[in-house]
C-alpha cells in the first residue's frame, strides 16, 4: 500500500472514529490515536518528498557541484581559541616573546519572551483522572418495561400444615399458605446536564469529546451507586456479622438455605478485600498466593483471586466494613424504560443568543429485588 493510500485510509478511519465519539460509542483516547496515526503518515509523506527532491538534485545532468570553501575552524573552547591566535601571530618559539591574547565571550542569548510560547508543544488530548471500574450493574439481569412502575407479588413465608404419610382410609392433612403481599417499584430518573460553547465544539472537538465522555462516566457512576443503595436499603435482605473468609462462605450458604438459589457474586470494598488477600497461614505463606507465585507455589499468580469461587467485584461502591453476597442474577432485576438518552439543544434559557449548547443526559431506572432473602449484607465485627 502506498503512502497516499495509507493516508487516505487513515483519514477515513479518523472520520469514522470522530462520528463514533460523538455518538458515545468511542472515547477521546480513540480519537487522539486516530489523529496521531494521520499525523505520523503525513510526516512520513513529507520526509519522502524531501528525499525525492534531494535525489533529483544530485542526479540532474549538468549540475555543477557546489564549490567548497575552506573556513577557519571556530574555537570551541578557550584553549582552542588561544592556539588559533598563537598560530596566526607567526611567533618564533626559539626566541623570547611576549604575547597577550584576549578572549571575548559572546553575549548570553535567552529565548525572547515574544516567542517563548512557540516552544511549547500542546498535546490534543486530556489525561483522564481516576475512573472507578463500573461492574455492579452487570451483576443483575435487566428488564425493559413500558410503564413507569412494576408491581410484583413475593410469596408469603407462612405455611400451615403440610403433606404427611397417610394410612389407607385415613384423613389427609391440609396445608395452606399466607397471602402474597404486593410490592411496587417505581422508576427513578437519573439526570444531569452540561453547557459548552459552540466555539469549544467547533475549534477544539477533542476537548469537547473528552468532556462529554466524562459526563457519561459520571452518569454511569451515579447509576451504580443508586443500585447499591437500593439493594442495601431493601427490607427483607439478610444480615450477618463478620467479614472473614468463613463469614463470606457462611453468607453464601445462607442464601442457598433460604432461597435454594446459588450465590453468584460478592461486592466488597478494596480495603476489606486487601485484608483477605494478604492473609497468611502459620508458616507465613499467603493463602491467595504470593507476589511471585500462585497458591502454595502452584500455577501462576492471579492478580485478583475470587473469593470462594464467587464473582468478586472489588469496588468502593460498598462502604468499608461491609460487603454484599447474593444471587444477583436471579434475585433482582434492573428495570429500565428505554436506555440512556442524550439530548443536545441550544434553545434552553438564553443559550441561543450566547452560542451555548446544552447537553442533557438522563435515564429512567429501578431495581426490583424480587427475592430480598437472596442477598446477605455482611458487616465487620466491631471488635475486630
Amino acid at each position: 500500500m502506498t503512502i497516499e493510500e495509507r493516508l487516505k485510509a487513515a483519514m477515513g478511519t479518523l472520520a469514522n472514529v470522530k462520528k463514533a465519539v460523538e455518538a458515545g460509542e468511542k472515547t477521546a483516547e480513540d480519537l487522539s490515536k486516530a489523529v496521531k496515526d494521520v499525523k505520523d503518515i503525513q510526516e512520513e509523506k513529507k520526509a519522502a518528498e524531501e528525499a525525492d527532491a534531494l535525489i533529483k538534485s544530485m542526479t540532474t545532468p549538468g549540475t555543477k557541484p557546489a564549490e567548497t570553501k575552506t573556513e577557519e575552524k571556530k574555537a570551541g573552547s578557550i584553549g582552542e581559541f588561544v592556539a588559533n591566535e598563537f598560530k596566526k601571530s607567526n611567533i618564533n618559539v626559539k626566541e623570547k616573546f611576549d604575547k597577550s591574547i584576549e578572549y571575548k565571550a559572546a553575549a548570553v542569548m535567552d529565548i525572547p519572551s515574544s516567542v517563548a510560547g512557540a516552544t511549547t508543544e500542546y498535546e490534543k488530548e486530556v489525561i483522564e483522572g481516576y475512573r472507578r471500574e463500573l461492574l455492579i450493574a452487570d451483576l443483575f439481569s435487566t428488564e425493559q418495561i413500558s410503564g413507569n412502575a412494576v408491581t410484583f407479588y413475593p410469596e408469603s413465608s407462612t405455611v400451615e400444615g403440610g403433606p404427611g404419610v397417610v394410612a389407607e382410609g385415613a384423613k389427609k392433612p391440609m396445608m395452606s399458605f399466607g397471602d402474597p403481599t404486593s410490592k411496587t417499584v417505581s422508576l427513578s430518573k437519573i439526570a444531569s446536564y452540561m453547557k459548552e460553547t459552540e466555539e469549544l465544539v467547533e475549534d477544539t472537538p477533542w476537548l469537547a469529546s473528552a468532556i462529554n465522555g466524562r459526563g457519561m462516566y459520571e452518569h454511569q457512576l451515579k447509576v451504580e451507586d443508586f443500585l447499591v443503595a437500593q439493594l442495601m436499603g431493601t427490607s427483607g435482605v439478610q444480615t450477618q456479622t463478620g467479614l472473614g473468609a468463613d463469614d463470606i462462605f457462611a453468607a453464601a450458604t445462607a442464601v442457598k438455605n433460604q432461597t435454594k438459589l446459588p450465590a453468584d457474586a460478592i461486592v466488597i470494598n478494596p480495603a476489606d478485600y486487601q485484608t483477605l488477600r494478604l492473609a497468611k497461614d502459620e508458616n507465613g505463606q499467603y493463602y491467595g498466593g504470593g507476589y511471585f507465585y500462585g497458591q502454595y507455589g502452584t500455577n501462576g499468580i492471579i492478580e485478583q483471586p475470587s473469593l470462594w469461587g464467587l464473582r468478586t467485584v472489588v469496588s468502593p461502591a460498598v462502604p468499608a466494613g461491609e460487603a454484599i453476597v447474593g444471587a444477583f442474577r436471579l434475585g433482582a432485576e434492573v428495570l429500565k424504560k428505554g436506555g440512556v438518552t442524550v439530548d443536545i439543544a441550544n434553545q434552553n434559557e438564553d443559550d441561543f443568543i450566547k452560542n451555548l449548547i446544552c447537553i442533557l443526559i438522563e435515564e429512567r431506572i429501578a431495581l426490583a429485588v424480587r427475592r430480598p432473602d437472596a442477598f446477605v449484607i455482611l458487616s465487620a465485627d466491631s471488635e475486630s
